[in-house]
């Protein structure tokens, strides 16, 4: 391919003409066609582009050179979608794991607005101790990994799925938390050696991913 112009399309509404790009010379990657667009269309930040061939057609990867698409000579085209705003994936996983670390001890401790007048003045369980300890303890990691130890590319993750993602775990923090936590809690039916084996379990489970 010779030096040619490139006109970007709306994918929701394939008439609509987003920008044209000129003097291109074919070996632009998808990434730089990208970041091109980002700069006349502050808005379209290259997170939210979604390029492909066709207007329902798959994503082209950022890695892709314009020609290896197979696009005509003369009045080539692509489509980009809008995929909204983005948020990292880091963020995505230290709102996730934050949530369950801090609605756990919520009901660890028993106000009154949960569990009724009083509820906090009940004894408790070692094992109800020891589940708050280990819950803690397993967020926790996850939280300094997140933060210190994994490492994430630039991928991001539209923002309204946050929501999902966060629903999960918080809601399934708080539908554990409210069971175990309860006043009415029994001991585990096999009493206090069935605790212990659920203790090694979790330091097994917990910290045996170091030691591949």
């Amino acid at each position: 391919m010779g030096g040619f112009n490139l006109e970007v399309f709306d994918a929701k509404e394939p008439t609509r003409s987003i920008i044209t790009l000129d003097n291109l010379t074919g070996d632009e990657t998808i990434l730089a066609i990208k970041k091109r667009i980002a700069q006349k269309k502050l808005a379209l930040t290259v997170e939210r582009q979604s390029l492909r061939v066709e207007p329902k057609g798959k994503a082209v990867a950022d890695e892709k050179r314009i020609n290896e698409l197979g696009l005509a000579a003369q009045n080539a085209q692509l489509f980009v979608k809008d995929l909204g705003p983005q948020i990292p994936w880091k963020t995505v996983f230290l709102l996730e794991y934050a949530g369950p670390l801090f609605i756990y001890p919520l009901f660890y401790f028993r106000p009154d607005f949960i569990y009724g007048a009083g509820s906090s003045n009940e004894p408790y369980h070692f094992a109800v101790t020891y589940a708050f300890i280990c819950w803690s303890i397993h967020y926790a990691k996850r939280l300094f990994e997140t933060q210190f130890i994994h490492r994430f590319s630039n991928g991001t993750m539209p923002r309204f799925n946050l929501v999902k993602n966060c629903s999960y775990y918080w809601g399934f923090a708080g539908f554990i938390a409210y069971f175990v936590n309860h006043p009415a809690y029994t001991p585990p039916y096999f009493g206090d050696m069935q605790v212990y084996f659920g203790l090694v379990g979790f330091a097994i489970s917990e910290f045996g991913e170091h030691f591949d």
